[in-house]
C-alpha cells in the first residue's frame, strides 16, 4: 500500500513562505498524477495544485495562482509545493495525493492514495 507523508508546515507569519514536500514510498508506479489538496475547518477539501503525467500539464487554484508553485523529483518520488505570499484565507491542513488513473482536473475524488496531512497556520 502506496504511503505519502507529507512535511514543511508550521505556523508563519502574513506575507511570508513556506515548503511543503511529499515523500512516496511502498510504491512501485511510475506513470501516476500528483496534487496537492487543502481543508480548512468547517470546509471542504479543496484541490489547490495538481499535476497531469499524461502532459505535464499543472492547474493552479484561482486562490493560490501566482503565489504557489507545484514541483516533483520523480527520481526521489518526491513532491513540493512551494507557497509565499501567504495570507490568513491559507491557513488548513495541507494533503498530498496521488492518482493512479487520469483525474478530472484536481478534483479530491479522482486520487487514490493520500497523505496524513500538515498544518499550516498564518498569523496576521
Amino acid at each position: 500500500q502506496a504511503q505519502l507523508v507529507e512535511s514543511g508546515g508550521g505556523v508563519v507569519q502574513s506575507g511570508g513562505s513556506l515548503r511543503l514536500s511529499c515523500a512516496l514510498s511502498e510504491f512501485d508506479r511510475n506513470y501516476y498524477h500528483i496534487g496537492w489538496f487543502r481543508q480548512a475547518p468547517g470546509m471542504e477539501r479543496e484541490g489547490i495544485s495538481c499535476i497531469t503525467e499524461s502532459d505535464s500539464s499543472t492547474f493552479y487554484a484561482n486562490p493560490v495562482k501566482g503565489r504557489f508553485i507545484i514541483s516533483r523529483d520523480k527520481a526521489k518520488k518526491t513532491m513540493f509545493l512551494q507557497m509565499n505570499n501567504l495570507n490568513r484565507e491559507d491557513t488548513a491542513i495541507y494533503y498530498c495525493a496521488a492518482a493512479t488513473r487520469t483525474p478530472v482536473l484536481c478534483r479530491p475524488d479522482g486520487y487514490d492514495f493520500w497523505g496524513q496531512g500538515t498544518q499550516v497556520t498564518v498569523t496576521s
